[in-house]
């Protein structure tokens, strides 16, 4: 039986991005930049999202808001295209892996976080 990620708690999703963020010289405080612009959450948002324990699932339905540019990111994470991604939870999470993958790779941020 395959893990279901959207049950996976946030904080451990967002050390792991931490971590691979800074093996790459990437900050903090790019992440949380990533982040608010793809969820609308602020820093006293994300930091109860992070202390309550919540799963991927509860940290996405409890985002104040989607970005709207969202569906400007395209490419391929874990061999998945997310714009090709049908279920609307899997497709908000490989957007996030896909900010961090971008940051992780030197992406500028002014790239990464997209515009219309």
């Amino acid at each position: 039986m395959a893990h279901d990620i959207t049950k996976t708690e946030f904080s451990l999703i967002y050390k792991m991005y931490v971590q691979k963020l800074e093996r790459k010289g990437r900050t903090v405080a790019e992440l949380k930049t990533a982040v608010y612009w793809l969820t609308g959450y602020d820093g006293t948002g994300l930091q109860a999202q992070i202390d309550s324990g919540a799963d991927l699932k509860s940290f996405f339905a409890n985002a104040p808001r989607l970005n709207p540019d969202a569906v400007l990111i395209k490419g391929s994470v874990c061999g998945y295209k997310v714009e090709e991604i049908a279920d609307p939870l899997m497709q908000k999470i490989r957007y996030m892996d896909k900010l961090v993958d971008e940051l992780a790779n030197g992406k500028p941020m002014e790239k990464v976080l997209r515009k219309r």
